[in-house]
């Protein structure tokens, strides 16, 4: 790698200026001791005698600098140019001080913070790669438990054999229902997924979606209401598709984490002449503070024994977010832990 000298002259002309001021003052007052000579001479030695040490300073500070100080600082930047990801190794070599410690100062805080980040993320690829093991090998194992079993002798008896294959095609479905959701997120993520906007009702949506639940709902005593009663249409432009599977997602989600005999409450705001807000509330167990800036995370689970006993793949909040990311929306969340959660997020209007 090709590195640049950007020379500096601050420090040699500022020194041969000092150096220079004070030899010519000190032998102008030596020769006028010594040799008494005219004013009009000694105005001309002296300033003869100044640019010429002046100039003699300057040309011996400035290669010192180059030869000595360079040689030192250029060792910095070869050590620093073996981290071939740096932007500092783009800069020309500089043996002005101010700027090396500053450039160095920025370097490091620059390689801290990546050091960081790049702990987080593979703390996050551990954590990750060990809840999608998890959540394939539950129903995986589940499905081979019941074919061996079969396959042990348990074929003859009719109704086992009916029983056990039809515990393993639920098996089956969870882990195809996993698999799309990951195929779903990772199209999103990666901008794969086209939206396919139209102009719809979303109160009628949300009410397609509380008849959709009604019975699992039901199952625990969960009213779905409208926050208010006597809600008019209201049109939005979106992707209705994928809208639904949001509004289907937070539903089954407040229904899951709610309490028994409680309610979940939906709300169409008209947050601006723009923008519809979509609230979903419920008076559940809510979330405890410190769990909260995770929630969108892929597999993250606030409670994992009791939510994994419910089903579901783990990816409804982390598909609900990207979702409303594609639509260049934002989605917010507000909860109390004993006394429920809102989630909440914006639409364009029609």
């Amino acid at each position: 790698m090709k590195i640049s000298f950007k020379k500096t002259y601050k420090f040699a002309i500022k020194s041969s200026f000092f150096i220079s001021v004070f030899s010519t003052f000190f032998v102008v007052l030596l020769a006028r001791i010594l040799f008494s000579p005219s004013f009009q001479k000694l105005v001309v030695f002296g300033l003869i005698f100044i640019v010429v040490i002046y100039i003699f300073s300057f040309l011996v500070l400035q290669y010192r600098v180059e030869r000595f100080i360079y040689r030192r600082v250029k060792k910095i930047y070869d050590d620093v140019s073996l981290l071939e990801s740096s932007t500092f190794i783009n800069q020309p070599i500089t043996t002005d001080m101010e700027t090396l410690t500053r450039e160095v100062k920025k370097f490091a805080t620059y390689k801290k913070l990546e050091i960081e980040m790049l702990q987080v993320r593979e703390e996050y690829r551990r954590e990750f790669l060990g809840n999608v093991s998890h959540e394939l090998k539950t129903p995986l194992f589940t499905v081979q438990g019941y074919i061996s079993t079969l396959l042990d002798g348990a074929m003859e008896d009719k109704t086992i054999r009916k029983k056990y294959l039809k515990r393993a095609e639920k098996g089956v479905e969870r882990l195809i229902y996993i698999v799309e959701d990951l195929d779903m997120i990772t199209k999103l993520e990666v901008g794969d997924l086209n939206l396919d906007y139209s102009e719809f009702d979303i109160v009628e949506l949300i009410q397609n979606v509380f008849d959709l639940l009604e019975m699992k709902a039901e199952k625990k005593k969960i009213d779905l209401v409208f926050e208010n009663q006597h809600i008019k249409p209201n049109f939005v432009k979106a992707d209705k598709d994928r809208v639904q599977q949001v509004i289907e997602n937070l539903i089954v989600n407040s229904i899951k984490y709610g309490k028994t005999k409680g309610t979940t409450e939906v709300a169409v705001v008209n947050l601006t002449k723009d923008k519809v807000l979509v609230r979903v509330s419920d008076n559940g167990e809510g979330i405890e503070k410190q769990n909260i800036p995770r929630l969108f995370e892929r597999f993250y689970r606030v409670n994992k024994s009791g939510s994994r006993s419910e089903g579901g793949s783990g990816l409804g909040l982390a598909i609900v977010k990207h979702i409303i990311e594609a639509h260049k929306e934002k989605i917010y969340v507000e909860s109390e832990f004993g006394v429920g959660s809102e989630f909440s997020f914006t639409l364009e209007k029609k």
